[in-house]
Parts: C-alpha cells; structure tokens; sequence
C-alpha cells in the first residue's frame, strides 16, 4: 500500500512538472520585445500566415524554446548522475569542471584548427569535457579521506581555473573568434539555428539512453562500492556507463549553448526534496524540472531588461550562486 501511494505521488508529480513545461513553453513563444496573445501562438504552431508575428514565432522563438527543453534537461541529468556516481551533493557540470573542458575543447577545436561544422568540433567538446572529469576526480581523490565533497569542489574550482585560462589563451592567436566567443560563453539560447541542434540531438539521446540504464544501479551505489559489489553490482561498468553519459550529455549541451552553470546542482537537490533519495526518481524529475527552471530563467531574462534582455547563462548564475553558498554552509554545519 505504501509503494502503491510513494509510486502515485511520484506520477503526480510528473504529471503537474510536465503541466507546467507545457505553459512555460507557451510562454516562451508568447514573451519578448514583442509580446503575442497565446491563442494567437497556438494558431501559428499550425499554421502560418506569412505575417511578421508567424515569423517570429516559428523561426525565432520555437527553436530557442527547444533549444531551453532539451539542454536543460541535459545539464540536470548531467548533474544527477555526477552526484549520485561520486556521491557528492556539490556536483555538477560547471562546478566540477565538465562545462569548462568542454569550452576548452570546442575553443581549440575552432579557433586553432579552423573546424566550424559541429560535427567536426563536437567530439573535441566531449573529449575536453571527459578529461576534465576525470582530473577532478583523481585530483579529488588525492590524499587522506579520499574523494570528499569538500575536495572535488575545491579541484573542481582549480581546474576550471586552469581550463578557463587555456581557453583565454587560445583566444590571443584568434582575436577574431574572441566577440563570438564572448557572447557564447555567457550561455545563451538565442541566435543558434534548428540545424544545429538537429546535428547534436543524437549524442544527447544517446546520452539519456545511458543515463537511464545506469539509474537503477545508482542506489546500489550509493551505499558504498563494497555494498554495491556483494549485491551483485559491476562498479567499474556502472561508473564508465554513467561517466559516458555525462560527457554526452554536458558536452552536448555545452556545444549548443555555452556553458550554463548552476543548472546541473540546482534543479537535482531541488528534486531531492520530494523524490527522497531514489536516484531512479531523482534522474526522472530532473528532466523535466531542468528545463522548467532554463526557460523561467529565459522568460525573466527578457521581461526584466525589455526591449534588450539578459542571457539565460546571467539569469541562472544570479539563481543558483546564492543556493550553492546557502548549500555549502548547511553542509559545513553539519558536519561541525
């Protein structure tokens, strides 16, 4: 009876989350420069017109809103699985590094080398944004006490340094890279084609595909690897599956947008509030509240400095900075 009510409170969840996206999609077709009446948005998703509000509707806002659903939920899935696999309620893309190394990569990629097709600098992303991952954790893992959260954000703060500052470097031999550069840095929604996100869809289906194999061995793992083992777990396979999936995923949304901080620690402790510890659930809710909170974050970002707007990258950092030092210091009382 107790599984049948934990197991409808989570549908209703879903479902009320799932409520919510769709009006907030609605409202990212409808708000700007140009405000649209909402029956007038649902008309033109079936039909156009030709008229100037059809254009800006369909070409403009209907590709950034997609751009928001599906690389907000990456980066909190991304952001699930790093805490759920290093056990540290600190972890996410941009904190740990990942969102960074992936810059680093596509910077290298595009300014150095000269590839522009996303098919081409892409894989430099995912490449950058895995061995930054994997030198936070073995910088983490140094010393006594092992992989603590304490250390993995202090590594992850370093090596984001050290990333962001090869990525400065960079910039210097290709100056004329630098203002594009600038505004994608910032992490923003607008100015990117429907073709672009067409070519990075695959790696971040593959990416969510992993993401939802791994989660059911999630739990297992968060009691510790030797628990996990005796019960039949193959830690090494889980921890490769999971690390796999958070390249894709970071990297890929990192590609599309620039990396956008915050999201990936955010959305998965909000989550935690009313899911409990289930990493099944935790990884499910994450998906849809993920992208909830980047168009709120983009809708506010153009109601609050209209007619220009703030990027969403702003907007979420002004966000999630107070809540990652409100976390930090209850974790430090706690463990006084």
């Amino acid at each position: 009876m107790k599984a049948s009510r934990l197991l409808r409170s989570h549908l209703l969840w879903l479902a009320a989350s799932f409520v919510i996206l769709v009006l907030l999609c609605l409202l990212s077709l409808a708000l700007g420069t140009k405000s649209i009446p909402l029956d007038r948005v649902v008309s033109l998703l079936f039909e156009s017109d030709g008229s100037e509000e059809a254009g800006i509707v369909r070409e403009m806002r209907l590709s950034r809103t997609l751009y928001g659903l599906l690389v907000g939920s990456a980066i909190a899935v991304a952001g699930a699985l790093m805490q759920a696999l290093t056990r540290n309620p600190l972890a996410d893309p941009g904190i740990l590094g990942v969102s960074a190394g992936a810059a680093l990569g596509i910077v290298v990629t595009t300014g150095i080398l000269g590839i522009t097709s996303v098919y081409g600098y892409v894989w430099f992303g995912f490449a950058g944004a895995l061995l930054a991952m994997a030198l936070v954790y073995a910088l983490g893992s140094a010393g006594r006490g092992g992989a603590t959260p304490a250390k993995l954000a202090l590594a992850g703060a370093a090596v984001s340094a050290l990333l962001q500052s090869l990525v400065n470097a960079v910039l210097l031999f290709d100056a004329a890279s630098l203002g594009d550069y600038r505004f994608w840095a910032v992490g923003s929604l607008t100015g990117q084609s429907a073709g672009i996100l067409v070519q990075v869809l695959p790696f971040l289906l593959a990416g969510a595909v992993l993401a939802a194999l791994t989660a059911p061995a999630l739990n297992s793992l968060a009691l510790g690897d030797g628990v996990a083992k005796s019960l039949g777990q193959r830690v090494g396979l889980i921890r490769l599956r999971g690390a796999a999936a958070v390249t894709l995923l970071a990297g890929g949304a990192v590609a599309l947008c620039g990396p956008i901080a915050f999201v990936g620690l955010v959305v998965p402790q909000a989550v935690r509030h009313f899911t409990g510890p289930d990493n099944r659930w935790i990884l499910a809710h994450s998906a849809l509240i993920g992208p909830i909170l980047l168009l709120a974050a983009d809708i506010l970002g153009r109601l609050v400095a209209r007619p220009d707007e703030l990027h969403v990258g702003i907007v979420v950092t002004v966000i999630g900075a107070p809540f990652f030092i409100a976390l930090v210091r209850r974790r430090r009382l706690q463990e006084l």
